[in-house]
């Protein structure tokens, strides 16, 4: 129980310090918005003030995956990270949109970058933090697993990209006159900031729709249960994941003399090895004899998957 709350800890953090570096960065942005009328920063605003948005939204959602189970939600409450997962992703490609109709009237009637050297200030304190904030999250990352907290890494790696970017167009167009890379770079921000999206949203939606762990992992699981010596085969391995949560289901095929007793031990004993090899894993295990013919079951797989 205490990995859980040490997971539940290192999110929460997580998800304060990114609404902290959001909340500054939209604030120093506008003002070099204002200063420099540049539409790169303007992308770069709208970039953070989408981040501040789902930084709360992520930290909604972490608390709602962190909650235990209850009468009502039996297998927890997991899911609330990948709803706000393709939430995310919706305010994502629409920020997107809203950047390229900026920047295509701006490609129509370009305007100069002023105050170049307040808005570059603006953006490398914007870099520095962005890099700061994604070494924290990953490492809350590796600890956790959340999707919520990788959501918003992946959000702020785009950032540094794009804050390079509008560095980039604010050289160009204040240093060398060159008012139309400012719109461009605006452009390539926007495809990346759809490229971003489309990840989170291909992550949520598979958790969402109960995809099966990747291969390795159910390989993985094989390999554990067929390690067992009394364990004669296995099939109708079934698996998910939610939030912080993995599910595996599977059934056993024992010795049809094995006494109930027995049979229990060794569901217990392939249990606690599954469980020290996947985090967090809840574990339902169905034992049969092995060699009974029985009618396929709805959706069963086949018989050693």
């Amino acid at each position: 129980m205490s990995g859980l709350t040490d997971s539940g800890r290192h999110m929460r953090n997580a998800a304060r310090a990114s609404i902290a570096v959001s909340l500054f960065l939209v604030a120093i942005k506008t003002f070099a918005y204002f200063a420099s009328h540049s539409v790169a920063m303007l992308a770069s605003l709208a970039d953070s003030a989408l981040d501040l948005f789902t930084a709360g939204l992520n930290f909604y959602a972490i608390h709602e995956a962190l909650a235990p189970a209850d009468k009502e939600h039996r297998f927890g409450h997991g899911k609330a990270e990948p709803l706000a997962g393709l939430a995310q992703g919706a305010f994502i490609t629409a920020s997107a949109l809203f950047l390229v109709i900026q920047a295509v009237q701006r490609l129509i009637a370009p305007q100069p970058v002023e105050h170049g050297l307040e808005a570059l200030i603006v953006m490398l304190v914007s870099i520095v933090m962005a890099i700061g904030l994604i070494l924290y999250e990953r490492s809350v990352v590796r600890r956790t697993g959340s999707l919520a907290v990788a959501a918003d890494q992946t959000h702020y790696i785009g950032d540094v990209a794009t804050n390079i970017g509008v560095v980039i167009a604010i050289l160009l167009a204040a240093g060398l006159g060159w008012t139309r890379a400012d719109p461009i770079i605006a452009l390539l921000v926007a495809a990346a900031l759809v490229v971003s999206a489309w990840l989170v949203f291909r992550q949520s939606l598979d958790q969402l729709m109960d995809h099966e762990l990747p291969d390795a992992d159910r390989e993985k699981i094989k390999l554990i249960v067929r390690a067992h010596p009394e364990v004669i085969s296995l099939h109708d391995l079934r698996t998910r994941k939610a939030g912080l949560y993995t599910f595996i289901q599977i059934h056993l095929e024992l010795d049809p003399d094995m006494a109930l007793a027995r049979a229990h031990t060794v569901s217990d004993e392939v249990e606690a090895e599954l469980h020290a090899a996947f985090d967090k894993a809840e574990v339902i295990i169905h034992q049969d004899p092995a060699g009974l013919e029985e009618l396929p079951a709805p959706f069963a797989t086949s018989e050693n998957s």
